[in-house]
């Protein structure tokens, strides 16, 4: 049996290694690139593409579903706000391109998982919005308490969902990392997962498509997650 291709998406911005400093680069933790090996799919990356951007069906084409990675905050104007004191420093040719993906992998039936910033952006791109930092709304940073280090929390899913489908169970142990959530829920999108401990909400899917969803945790990080497994699942 072959494997099937996930493409996921990748972040954008300059590292440094070795004698070489602030080298323009795409990115991606390997964990992603792991996830998706021990469940069966073969990985490839997907940078932002200017052409892609306006045909994403050329791209779409050599994948068999989508995975929408975590990363920097997206650009407010997309979603009609002006930027929050602590929103991150955005990177538009990567948020124009992600969006592009969703709506047309939506349109052709692809299975499409995001994490963290990725259900960000399957929100935006169903005409939704974000809440630029929780910590106003809950009065606790507790989904990013220490920077570089993943928070461990619990979110419950709700019977039935494609969420509690794909994690096994109906509440789970969950790794998250961010300071942005989900504003106004985009058309055709139901909530069908929250914090346990806050409520935040942290899973999105879209009932009318068989594998649309989207979670604010980062499953990649997590070997006993079942998400990845799911999506990949989804295609053999």
């Amino acid at each position: 049996m072959s494997r099937p291709t996930i493409g996921i998406t990748t972040e954008v911005g300059e590292i440094s290694y070795g004698t070489w400093k602030d080298v323009p680069s795409a990115t991606l933790p390997l964990s992603y690139v792991r996830a998706l090996q021990r469940a069966g799919g073969r990985p490839i990356l997907l940078p932002p593409d200017p052409e892609d951007t306006e045909n994403p069906k050329a791209v779409l084409d050599l994948i068999d579903a989508l995975v929408l990675s975590g990363g920097s905050d997206l650009e407010p104007a997309i979603y009609g706000q002006e930027p929050h004191q602590e929103t991150g420093f955005a990177r538009p040719a990567r948020d124009a391109y992600e969006i592009a993906l969703v709506c047309a992998a939506v349109g052709c039936g692809m299975p499409i998982l995001g994490t963290c910033r990725g259900m960000q952006v399957l929100n935006v791109a169903y005409g939704g919005g974000i809440e630029q930092h929780l910590p106003d709304v809950l009065g606790h940073d507790d989904h990013r308490h220490t920077p570089g280090t993943f928070a461990d929390h619990e979110v419950r899913l709700e019977p039935g969902s494609l969420a509690a489908r794909a994690a096994g169970a109906e509440r789970a142990p969950v790794k998250s990392h961010h300071h942005q959530g989900v504003g106004a829920i985009g058309d055709s999108l139901l909530v069908t997962g929250w914090a346990a401990e806050d409520g935040t909400v942290e899973a999105l899917e879209d009932p009318s498509r068989p594998f649309v969803l989207g979670v604010l945790w980062h499953p990649e990080e997590d070997e006993k997650s079942r998400l990845i497994s799911a999506l990949v699942k989804e295609v053999i």
